[in-house]
């Protein structure tokens, strides 16, 4: 693909003569709540083109979506859906990019829909990146087609990007630009602790400097603690640096959530950021703070700016605050804890802890490598021998 410079001109081109086009592949829960924000935008610019297989299905979501907004005088928005297009299938994919031509695309498709998979990895192996394979499965697909159309499009993924883009980008193939959801949770959170401590009530105007994997998003979230890793931390008050104990901090973002799909509203609302963020930047000339699993194929999460460099329009991991060598190691030590030891040559690398524990837990071994080669075989192993006999009876 082209190098993302090339790619924001051609969306800064569009965003100018008031004509953007976003693309949402998948239209479940992520991609609803998402379409639901587009549309709230109420910005007449704002083309979307939602894709997936059932018709009936996405007309349902697009329907409920277009009448509460029209409700709320929000209807400005042209929505179009392309049903029938087969994610296995990287022609159709690929036709669908071509006819549509977006600006962005956002992957928000499951390998296995109607399930969080966290609700049978937390408890029983304390890990999630188990499920990359699963997890890369439409992703690989949904890029090949993007490379084959030669999309000038910014390329969202969804679904546990901290490793799934570096995969990619490990096996020289054309990987998604940023990654939302996961470390974009934990973010606000820690925004609403530091106000709480500070005793303010403008908790908008305190600002994060952060950077962590996939597993300190749950195990903060879920138990108010980084399982003893030092994470690059930050926390600023109207520009002004806060000394603020992070132990104190994390243990305050335990907050209660809905376990269900309702949590995607999360992951919905980090897309959209992105999104907006670009616009945003575009038309204010401004740079703008986005938080990104994955991004440009980095393993684990990163701060992200978004806004001109030398008079074009750019996006970049901030490292004006912490060294990009500081973060990735963070990340690094997150991501071993979520059972991911590396990504590299078209690999996957499993931990020696996370194998013992999914033998355990479930009687599957995994195997210690992943290649790219295998992943659909690995995905379908990993659904047969463990999602299946865990859902079974439920």
């Amino acid at each position: 693909m082209k190098p993302i410079k090339e790619r924001l001109g051609t969306v800064e081109s569009h965003v100018n003569s008031g004509s953007a086009t976003v693309m949402i592949i998948g239209l479940g829960s992520v991609g609803t709540y998402l379409l639901d924000y587009l549309v709230s935008m109420n910005d007449p610019a704002i083309n979307i083109v939602v894709v997936g297989r059932n018709f009936a299905k996405m007309e349902q979501n697009v329907n409920i979506v277009r009448v509460s907004a029209l409700i709320r005088g929000l209807n400005r928005t042209q929505i179009t859906i392309e049903a029938g297009v087969d994610l296995n299938d990287v022609d159709a994919i690929k036709e669908v990019i071509a006819k549509h031509s977006p600006d962005f695309i956002v992957n928000s498709s499951r390998a296995y829909p109607g399930l969080k998979y966290g609700s049978i990895s937390w408890g029983n192996v304390r890990a999630y990146g188990i499920w990359t394979p699963l997890s890369i499965r439409f992703t690989k697909n949904i890029m090949e087609a993007c490379e084959l159309a030669d999309t000038d499009a910014v390329v969202i993924n969804t679904s546990y990007s901290d490793a799934v883009i570096p995969w990619l980008r490990s096996a020289g193939k054309a990987y998604p630009d940023l990654g939302s959801g996961n470390l974009n949770h934990l973010v606000p959170r820690i925004k609403f602790a530091a106000a709480e401590m500070l005793g303010v009530k403008d908790f908008w105007n305190i600002d994060v400097m952060f950077a962590a994997g996939h597993f300190h998003d749950v195990c903060i979230s879920k138990e108010g603690h980084t399982e003893g890793v030092e994470l690059p931390l930050k926390i600023y008050y109207n520009g002004k640096e806060q000394q603020l104990p992070h132990d104190k901090i994390f243990e305050a973002c335990k907050i209660s959530m809905p376990v269900d799909a309702q949590r995607n509203m999360m992951n919905a609302s980090s897309n959209y950021r992105i999104i907006v963020s670009v616009i945003e930047a575009i038309r204010t000339k401004e740079d703008r703070l986005i938080f990104s699993p994955g991004a440009f194929g980095n393993i684990g999460g990163y701060p992200v700016l978004i806004g001109y460099r030398n008079g074009e329009l750019n996006a970049w991991i901030d490292d004006s605050v912490y060294s990009f060598e500081e973060m990735n190691a963070a990340n690094r030590r997150s991501m071993y804890l979520d059972g991911v030891e590396d990504v590299r040559d078209g690999k996957l690398f499993y931990t020696d802890e996370l194998i013992e524990k999914a033998k355990k837990a479930f009687g599957a071994e995994l195997p210690k490598c992943v290649d790219y080669s295998d992943i659909e075989d690995t995905a379908g192993f990993i659904i047969e021998r463990i999602i299946k006999p865990q859902t079974a009876n439920k």
